[in-house]
């Protein structure tokens, strides 16, 4: 996952993921503007496994985390960017700073399929499980990236066991997916979602709330 060499950023013209827009309007008598992205939807997934008492979460790198510590390093980076391309990247940081732990999830763009369909096959490709519709637990849905893009995240959670992993997951190599399954004990949860030398998602700290709040409660006493 972290074997990373021979970076090079150039600008974007067309992408399969994200289109940029600038919005013109008027808002109380004064004339504005702002730069947006469209892009797809999404669902993520707090799965629990009963079976050691532990969340099953994901380990990935992220390019646009990457390139912000890069950027943040080496500001002169991003300088020529109106120009036709950029420089490639010499002395770059180790993957590891781009390494993210976040849930289970994935973009809706599948328009034959429902949330919890898209759902139930990131369970099984990112993570090995094999759950069902009726496995799944609506929690919430919340707006992401609200100054950039505003899409749509449709929180889910879904309980599994030893006995329901069919494969080691990982994603899918052929779509350019390197993903490690990571389990976290119950008992250092609420600890790992606090610590900032795991960089994860806020959907990560959000469901081990709402997990500790909801069910927690009513797990078997030991």
């Amino acid at each position: 996952m972290e074997a990373i060499e021979q970076l090079a950023v150039q600008p974007c013209t067309s992408s399969l993921y994200l289109r940029p827009f600038r919005l013109s309007y008027r808002q109380n008598g004064t004339k504005k503007f702002w730069d947006f992205m469209r892009t797809h939807d999404s669902v993520s997934i707090l799965i629990f496994n009963t079976s050691r008492q532990c969340f099953v979460v994901v380990k990935q790198f992220r390019p646009a985390v990457y390139m912000c510590e890069v950027e943040r390093h080496h500001p002169q980076v991003f300088q020529n960017q109106d120009k036709e391309g950029f420089a490639s990247l010499e002395n770059p940081l180790p993957a590891v700073v781009g390494v993210t732990y976040e849930l289970c999830a994935g973009i809706v763009d599948k328009p034959g399929l429902s949330l919890e369909e898209i759902a139930c096959e990131e369970v099984l490709e990112e993570c090995g499980y094999r759950v069902s519709v009726a496995d799944l637990r609506r929690i919430t849905s919340y707006r992401s990236g609200v100054g950039l893009t505003g899409s749509k995240q449709t929180l889910f959670y879904a309980e599994v066991n030893d006995q329901m992993r069919t494969s080691g997951g990982g994603g899918q190599p052929e779509e350019g997916e390197l993903i490690e399954v990571v389990e976290i004990p119950l008992a250092e949860s609420m600890k790992f979602a606090y610590d900032e030398t795991f960089p994860k998602t806020m959907g990560v700290i959000f469901s081990f709330m709402w997990f500790h709040n909801n069910i927690a409660p009513k797990l078997p006493k030991k």
